[in-house]
């Protein structure tokens, strides 16, 4: 998640605030990896549930439900660069999560979407 969160450091984290709302796009969520449930993994939620996500040219668009597209604008992650990732549809309960460092993260664009329960 580097630039704006580095190995070793300490964050405060709020395991309420999602027992009374949903997770919105660009909040930074820690998570247990899909592939290995004993590992956590910090990155931001770029996809709700329902969505699609298209990522060219390092930019990613988001098209809802009812066909409406939105080209995310990330200061957070400004002059990164990242791979094309084409057409992923996300289920009702899940989410498309990335690092802020895309040129390296291990994310959503490798493992799929991350299941709201975990």
């Amino acid at each position: 998640m580097e630039p704006n969160f580095y190995d070793h450091e300490y964050l405060i984290v709020d395991e309420l605030s999602y027992q009374f709302r949903s997770p919105e796009r660009g909040e930074v969520v820690i998570f247990r990896f899909p592939e290995n449930p004993s590992m956590f993994f910090i990155k931001r939620i770029v996809g709700l549930p329902g969505e699609t996500v298209d990522i060219a040219n390092s930019k990613i668009t988001i098209t809802n439900a009812k066909g409406q597209k939105q080209t995310l604008k990330e200061p957070y992650a400004e002059g990164v660069t990242t791979t094309d990732y084409n057409h992923l549809k996300l289920g009702a309960d899940e989410y498309f999560v990335v690092g802020d460092h895309r040129e390296v993260s291990y994310d959503s664009r490798r493992w799929g979407p991350v299941k709201i329960d975990l």
